[in-house]
Formats: C-alpha cells, structure tokens, sequence
C-alpha cells in the first residue's frame, strides 16, 4: 500500500521535470507589459529606463522578434530585478493607432527607448538578437556622469567633444538630481562630468555651478544661469549646447536623420577644413534659423560620402560642395564662394519649399527671375538633377514594414 501512494509523487516530479526541459513552467514567462491608453503613461513616468516595442500582429518582423525581445526580457530582468528601474513593454499598433500616432511610428517593428516617461530621439536600431537588446540596456543602466576628483582633469578634458560639467555641494541633492536626469537624456550628445565637495569650492563661490565647455582649445566656457532645480530650463539650455544646428551625418546615424522625414542641406567638406564648416555654420545660424525643422542642416565627410557626390557630378576635389537632398532629387548649391551672400543660401532653401527647383527640373528656369545673386540662364532646356542619394539610407524592407506615406514631389 505504500508503494502505491510513492507513485503518484513520483509522477508529478517526473512531470514537472519534463515542463521545465520543455520550458513549459511558468517561472520563465517574459515580464513584458502591454500598453494601453490607459496604462501607458503611468508605467513609463514610473520607469528609469523603458524599452517599448510599437509592433502589428500581421507584420512578419514583428513576429520574428517577438521571441528574442521576450528572451532579453528575462535575461535583463534577472539582472535588473526593480521592476521600475528596467521595464519591457510592447504596443499593439493595430488595437492602439492612438498611441502609434502619438509616437510617429512609421514603420514596424519599432522599438523606442523611454527615460522617466520622456522619449529619447535615438529609437533601437541595432542587431535583432537576445545578446544585443541586453546588452544595449546594459549601456543605458552605465552612469553617464563621470566623477572629477581632480580640478586637473578638467584641463585635460577631451576639446573635441562638447562636455558639461558641473560642481556640486553633494552628489545627493535636488541641484544634482536634476543634472543627473539631463545627462541621462543627452548621453550621446555630450560628455557630463562633476565634481563634489571640497574638490569643486573653488567653483562654487556662488553655489552651485554648471559650465559648457564647447569644442575647440580657444572657444570660451559658458556658464549656465538659469536654476538647477527647473528641470526644463536645465535641459533646454544644455540640449542647445550638446545638439548643434549643423550636424555631422554618418553611416551610422543615417538611417535615423533620413526618417526624421525632412529634406536636407549638407555641407561636403573634406574632414580636416573646419573653416569651411565654420563659414557654413554661421551662415545657416544667419540666414536659415527660422528654417529650422523643415530641413535639416548637415555636413558629411567627403571622402566617406564619396558616392552621393558623384551621384552629383562632383568629386572631393571639388569640396567644399553644398547641396539639398529631398529624398527624390538633389540639387547643388551654385558656388560655396557665394554662401556669403545675404539670402543667397536662403532663397536656396525657399526655392526648394516653394517648387521652384523641381519646377525648374521639368520645365526650365521660371521665365522672370530676378532674384538677387541668381545665375542668368537662357532658353528652356530643364536642369537635370539626379535622383536623391540619401534616400538609400532609409530604413531598409528587408528589417521593417515600412507604412506608406504620400510625399510631396520637392
């Protein structure tokens, strides 16, 4: 009789057993929550770091990562237990358009990084693999502030990265917390240090300080005068100083400025002529300020950016080279020895918004023209430019869906 009530035991641990192998058992299941309308905000405001998937049932990528983003879900969770600090979520685009609205999800899957409830500018875009979506939440859990335990160490601070610094009475303080939060943000922007204690007196004769040093040995600090406890005001002016007007596109940020969706104006230069940079970032802060976020204003290395420039009859011989890519047609500049002229790079722009330069590439020059600085051209044979060059930056079909939108023909 004893035998016979050992055996039912032993048939459930052999069960058990087996669900464990199989993976059946439920203390492996992914913590990952679905958001709603009504839900969405109070789990993001409430996360240090959230990672959020915007995916369609029926898109076939989506399906295919949905088990690697699971996976790396569990292995994040067992390394980050608080649930507030490291949160895995997902978002039905079909059941919640609202939200996919409100995030601009144009393509699926799309996976967007949250801090504290904001949204950072730079969405996930690497490998799709259990190894890589940990690790890169592992980068994000990296304090981004650097300690200073030397005053010496600000003068060898590297000068051709835009750095922050701050000194501080106590790391555990409003003033710091607030630092802290923006650096957070800005942690691809800029290199954020600080200093504490008896180490930054000297720089705190009026309480608590925080300084941009911008690149360049010669360029002066900037002080930052606004109050450290207003979290907007502390964020704003440091995202002016860490994101300039005039950004660098490379292979590796392509595919993100090309989805911002506008056209741009890129500056060709070869890399070691900075007075050419200079020059061009002056006259788009001089004449284009009002312009800026419908276009975006780059510069590209011309020997990497080799092809583009062919793609317009050019070679890095000819840099510096100014140009617009539309995303259907690109357009050169006359002669950067004329980007100095008032409204000359202007009406460039303008040309571009209004229709005149795809007009031009149909039908000829407009038969009155008479703006200021324009080249004189006779006849009614078209311009030609070609195809735009950027637009093979894009996100790629063979990684998303990509929702269709109408274009305008610019």
């Amino acid at each position: 009789m004893r035998l016979l009530r050992i055996y039912p035991s032993l048939d459930i641990c052999f069960v058990t057993v087996i669900l464990l192998v199989m993976g059946l058992s439920s203390p492996g299941a992914a913590e990952i929550i679905s958001l709603d309308s009504g839900n969405i905000d109070d789990v993001l405001n409430n996360a240090g770091v959230a990672l959020v998937n915007f995916y369609a049932d029926w898109c076939r990528f989506s399906q295919m990562l949905h088990p690697i983003f699971e996976e790396a879900s569990n292995i994040v969770r067992e390394e980050f237990p608080d649930t507030k600090q490291v949160v895995f979520a997902r978002v039905d685009c079909d059941k919640h358009s609202d939200i996919a609205q409100r995030y601009r999800i144009t393509k699926y899957p799309t996976l967007k990084l949250f801090r504290n409830g904001m949204m950072m500018k730079r969405e996930y875009r690497g490998q799709r693999s259990v190894t890589a979506i940990a690790d890169f939440i592992r980068q994000q859990q990296v304090d981004p502030v650097k300690e200073i335990k030397s005053l010496e160490e600000v003068n060898t601070v590297d000068r051709s990265k835009r750095n922050i610094i701050g000194y501080f009475e106590a790391k555990d303080s409003d003033n710091y917390r607030t630092f802290e939060k923006v650096a957070n943000i800005l942690r691809d922007d800029c290199t954020f240090l600080a200093a504490f204690g008896e180490v930054s007196d000297t720089e705190r004769i009026s309480g608590d300080n925080v300084i941009y040093k911008p690149v360049g040995e010669s360029v002066p600090d900037m002080v930052y005068l606004g109050s450290l406890t207003n979290f907007d005001l502390t964020y704003a002016w440091t995202q002016d100083k860490c994101v300039p007007l005039v950004r660098e596109i490379t292979f590796e940020n392509g595919e993100e400025l090309t989805e911002e969706g506008i056209p741009f104006l890129i500056l060709f230069h070869v890399k070691e002529d900075t007075n050419s940079l200079e020059k061009f970032q002056q006259e788009v802060a001089r004449q284009l300020i009002s312009e800026k976020g419908s276009i975006n204003f780059l510069h590209a290395d011309c020997e990497k950016f080799r092809h583009p420039l062919l793609h317009i009859q050019k070679t890095p011989l000819d840099c510096p080279v100014i140009a617009i890519d539309s995303f259907r047609h690109m357009y050169v500049f006359p002669s950067f020895k004329d980007v100095s002229i008032p409204g000359k790079l202007r009406q460039f722009v303008l040309d571009l918004h209004s229709g005149r330069l795809h007009r031009e590439f149909h039908h000829g020059p407009d038969p009155t023209d008479s703006t200021p600085g324009r080249e004189e051209m006779g006849g009614e044979v078209a311009s030609s430019p070609p195809e735009s060059s950027f637009q093979k930056l894009a996100p790629s079909e063979t990684r998303y869906t990509i929702l269709r939108r109408d274009r305008d023909e610019l």
